[in-house]
């Protein structure tokens, strides 16, 4: 995944882009980067691997030799970045958040056109500087990234420093958010309400689905307006969101809260709950959902285990299972009183390969848990995500669910996935049956799509489901 942070202001806002930037660290762990200009020194740009050491460590030490008014910082999961370009529109440096599935077919028509590229390890292309070389096939920016956005197959939030301003784009259908803060010396760009909130930044607003914006210390002016669909992914309130943030006015915690009072409700109002003596969080993203589901069934909250984080890198991000299912071992430190012969329903925001779940759920039984019952926050995944890149599993045979189906059904399962998604089919119900016998879950239940849109609050035309529904 990923995420930027840019501010302008008529003060030196190093130190606000560095700690902007570093509160986008949960959206990934491979570089961070940051760029500035000044009037004395131009165009200074750092960027750090980040995967064994935080943003804030790599660059305490550079922020002490940048110097401006103006600067941007992004957190990447993908490709090294900011990138600075120098081209007819000028010197400038770009980052971008999203994915660009068609980028092959892209960079050739570019080739073809005279372009060339830094090539990077295996002759890859950075899609940082693919969407910059698409931009400069126009006369302005504007129009450049209304073209860039146009040919771009996926997802592309696009934020540029340029001498004259910070240019931000949301992408095109407003998957990502990006949204504006100001104060009594400027103005910034954030993918994180609270990253700019923590600095003494006011809301401003929300920019619409491909609205273009070029921020001053001044001012906001409008290069493009916002389109009529809005796409906003549906993971971002369920899981890789952090908390404290606020998407198109709907705050985090407080969705995940309601999103688990509507499961337990639902259960409830259903066949009723398993005999249980806690009602448990699997953390991090699980935990408010759990909260929810506790209070409103009645069943007391727990905390069976706690993940010891201070030196352990996130797991799920490392390319090696091996290593993200032993660092996910290591982590987990248990509380015996809470788990030995006790009957336990977990809360995860998702199930989607079911490895690292498969260990944890080992982990308690190890440690004495008498029966394990599993709820998911989400409908089940049943399609890998084509237009973002926050998870790996972006191929349907990662899913645990499409393994499922093939097993039962060969090739041809995946024409019954609507059916199999209903915990109320007899395909539904052969599924969860065999997703517990794999993964060790005394029952296994899901959110529905209707409760999850009802959670998050916003019309379902305003909503990617894709992951659950196969609906663009």
């Amino acid at each position: 995944m990923g995420g930027f942070f840019g501010a302008i202001s008529k003060r030196d806002c190093i130190l606000d882009v560095f700690f902007g930037t570093d509160y986008h660290s949960h959206l990934g762990i491979r570089r961070g980067g940051m760029a500035c200009i000044s009037p004395d020194l131009g165009f200074q740009r750092y960027i750090h691997n980040i995967e064994n050491s935080p943003f804030r460590t790599k660059f305490e030490s550079d922020i002490a030799e940048m110097k401006g008014n103006a600067c941007i910082g992004c957190i990447s999961d993908t490709d090294p970045q900011p990138m600075l370009i120098h081209s007819h529109l000028g010197v400038y440096a770009i980052s971008t958040i999203g994915i660009i599935n068609n980028l092959e077919q892209l960079a050739k028509t570019l080739l073809q056109r005279g372009a060339h590229f830094d090539a990077m390890t295996g002759g890859r292309i950075n899609s940082t500087e693919l969407v910059a070389a698409l931009i400069d096939c126009e006369d302005t920016f504007e129009d450049g990234i209304r073209y860039a956005q146009s040919v771009i197959e996926g997802t592309a939030s696009i934020l540029i420093l340029t001498e004259n301003g910070i240019i931000a784009a949301r992408d095109r259908v407003g998957r990502l958010p990006v949204l504006l803060g100001q104060n009594e010396d400027g103005h910034c760009v954030s993918f994180e309400s609270f990253a700019y909130q923590k600095l003494g930044y006011r809301d401003l607003r929300e920019l619409g689905p491909g609205e273009i914006v070029r921020v001053t210390a001044e001012g906001v002016e409008q290069l493009s307006p916002p389109g009529d669909t809005l796409r906003v992914c549906s993971f971002l309130w369920n899981y890789y969101g952090y908390p404290n943030s606020c998407y198109e006015g709907v705050n985090v915690e407080v969705m995940r809260n309601q999103n688990g009072k509507l499961l337990a409700a639902s259960e409830i109002a259903g066949r009723g709950l398993p005999p249980i003596d806690y009602v448990c969080g699997v953390p991090d993203s699980g935990v408010p959902h759990a909260i929810g589901f506790a209070n409103e069934s009645g069943v007391p909250y727990a905390r069976p285990f706690v993940k010891y984080t201070p030196t352990w890198p996130r797991s799920f991000m490392s390319a090696s299972q091996i290593v993200r299912s032993q660092v996910a071992k290591m982590k987990l430190i248990p509380v015996h009183q809470l788990i030995e012969d006790k009957r336990l329903l977990f809360v995860d925001d998702s199930i989607v390969r079911g490895t690292q779940l498969r260990e944890t759920v080992n982990f308690l039984y190890e440690n004495g848990a008498k029966e394990l019952h599993m709820r998911s926050a989400c409908p089940p995944v049943m399609y890998g995500c084509k237009f973002l890149n926050f998870s790996r599993s972006t191929s349907d045979m990662d899913l645990i669910t499409r393994r499922t189906m093939e097993e039962f059904e060969g090739k041809e399962g995946h024409r019954h996935a609507e059916e199999y998604g209903d915990g109320e089919s007899e395909r539904g119900r052969a599924m969860r049956k065999a997703i517990c016998a794999k993964l060790r879950f005394a029952t296994l239940e899901f959110q529905t799509l209707p409760n999850l849109i009802k959670a998050i609050g916003l019309p379902e035309h305003c909503l990617c489901t894709y992951c659950w529904s196969g609906k663009e």
